[in-house]
């Protein structure tokens, strides 16, 4: 996919929208918008990214189901303009409609109960997004969603004390993939992926079939540089979704590590398919 010509950074996005960056990979990975590639890899998002970006997180922490999310955001995107107009945008719910502002006008692009009310304003030569998220209160004691929003809300200030939400709302819940994923990918964030390799390793049994896990497992796996052990899992996490765009990337490149020109060039394919 060509690079935007307005391209964040995931460093951004997380300046911006106040999303963690392994829950903006989450989103990613679960298929709510799809970033260009940069220079080494990098993820490279546009602007209607963002936008997207910001209305997956909001409907998540409603607990909006994902293919909802999924269906109401394809719908958005077909309309959202390329580039923030002059006046800014408004995304919010009327009712049970989602409605955008664009100066004078207002448009429906979708239907739900999508409990969201954000603005988006042009700042700087750049986008600001208004009204971020709140930190999670602190959490009841039993209440592992709590937790694992807190983990989320503290994760880029204080990476210890998420952490040990996410810890909780995994002892609470060992079935809880979210947590899974985002504690894995912040102990990889730290150079921790025998631990990471290690929890995902523990979790997957307990919890339903999940592709992300799988990918993740690799790729803490790639971090202990198990070539053998990060492929299967991204043979793994494609049984479950062949469709999950960045493990074929990843076990191309993999695969031409060790030398199997073959099989990367079928994942490169698949990958390159999938992106059109």
């Amino acid at each position: 996919m060509t690079a935007p010509a307005e391209a964040y950074t995931l460093k951004q996005v997380h300046q911006m929208l106040g999303i963690s960056p392994t829950h903006a990979r989450h989103l990613v990975h679960s298929g709510f918008v799809s970033p260009a590639r940069g220079p080494r890899n990098a993820w490279l998002f546009s602007f209607q990214d963002l936008m997207l970006l910001r209305s997956a997180h909001a409907l998540r922490q409603a607990n909006i189901p994902a293919r909802r999310i999924t269906t109401a955001l394809r719908k958005l995107k077909a309309q959202l303009p390329a580039h923030l107009p002059i006046g800014g945008l408004r995304i919010a719910a009327v009712g049970a409609n989602v409605v955008v502002r664009e100066a004078d006008a207002t448009w429906n692009p979708a239907t739900g109960q999508l409990l969201m009310d954000f603005e988006v304003v042009p700042r700087g030569g750049g986008v600001a997004f208004l009204t971020p998220a709140p930190l999670a209160e602190t959490p009841g004691e039993d209440d592992a969603r709590q937790w694992f929003e807190r983990g989320a809300a503290l994760e880029v200030h204080d990476p210890a004390e998420a952490e040990a939400a996410y810890r909780r709302a995994v002892s609470l819940a060992p079935d809880f993939v979210d947590a899974y994923l985002n504690l894995g990918a912040l102990l990889c964030e730290q150079q921790r992926f025998g631990e990471a390799a290690a929890l995902y390793a523990d979790g997957i049994p307990r919890c339903k079939a999940s592709a992300l896990m799988q990918f993740n497992l690799a790729v803490a796996r790639e971090g202990e540089a198990a070539w053998t052990a990060a492929g299967r899992a991204y043979e793994a996490a494609l049984d479950i979704d062949p469709d999950l765009a960045d493990a074929h990337f990843n076990l191309a490149r993999l695969l031409e590590r060790v030398g199997n020109h073959r099989g990367a060039v079928r994942h490169l394919s698949a990958y390159r398919r999938l992106q059109r």
